[in-house]
């Protein structure tokens, strides 16, 4: 008898309007053409580049995104706080210290009562100094396997050493650990010996002709200065990235994870 595979798509960091635009053109075709059964977006960019709203998360989960991933820009906009309180849908990096609102994992059962675990991460190396994500993270990993074994990370990390690390630390513990964060799509997409799904970054979805999102000029600006100017995103060039991870209902394990880069 052949094994039940759910397929997993994960959108990399959704970056402003022209994010969203990409977002409501492709993903329904998409979801369909591809028999994705769940789909889960970093949208901590959202809102202009920096932070999230309430009314674009709702646009998110009306366009097909069943959960929303997020890193250190979620806390840059207070608009979103009280769906982080009440909302199991939209994360929170995990290992942000105890008192912060929101939460940093979820289980959502679908219509077929399959239960899928999504857990977010946030690194330490070139970030702010928090809590261990790798201790939480395996901790956090132990409790969802209670409910489920189908179990996917967002790493939203700086270093690349850092994503490699966790991925081996998690490697048969959980189905896939997909890094976000940096913004550039990385090629080492591969299903590690113990079956856990790995890429140290998913990638953009948004404006590719940019400084990862921003204005190519702004950027340049920054650089040439060294002072604070306003973050705006770029227009042009956009595509959705992402990876598509197939998974053993059963066991949990990854199967396979091919990456998507579209016009």
């Amino acid at each position: 008898m052949q094994n039940q595979i759910i397929k997993v798509l994960f959108i990399g960091d959704i970056v402003g309007r022209p994010g969203l635009e990409i977002v409501t053109k492709l993903l329904s075709s998409f979801r369909q053409k591809n028999k994705i059964d769940f789909c889960i977006a970093n949208g901590e960019n959202g809102c202009e580049g920096k932070g999230l709203t309430q009314k674009i998360a709702y646009r998110y989960f009306n366009l097909g995104i069943d959960v929303i991933t997020s890193g250190n820009h979620i806390w840059a906009n207070n608009n979103i706080n009280d769906l982080l309180k009440t909302d199991k849908r939209i994360l929170r990096p995990l290992n942000y210290p105890d008192g912060n609102i929101g939460g940093g994992s979820t289980i959502i059962e679908l219509e077929s009562k399959l239960k899928i675990g999504v857990i977010n991460l946030q690194g330490r190396t070139f970030m702010t100094s928090i809590d261990c994500p790798f201790k939480k993270g395996l901790e956090e990993a132990r409790k969802l396997q209670s409910q489920t074994n189908i179990i996917v990370v967002d790493f939203h990390a700086e270093a690349t050493a850092e994503k490699m690390a966790m991925g081996w630390w998690l490697d048969g513990k959980v189905s896939a650990v997909l890094g976000t964060h940096t913004h550039v799509p990385t090629a080492d997409e591969r299903v590690l010996p113990q079956g856990t799904a790995y890429i140290t970054d998913v990638g953009m979805t948004g404006p590719f002709d940019s400084v990862i999102g921003l204005k190519k000029e702004l950027a340049i600006k920054r650089f040439l200065h060294q002072s604070y100017v306003r973050y705006k995103p770029a227009e042009e060039n956009i595509r959705l990235c992402g990876v598509v991870v197939e998974i053993d209902q059963e066991s949990g394990k990854a199967e396979s994870i091919e990456r998507i880069n579209l016009p």
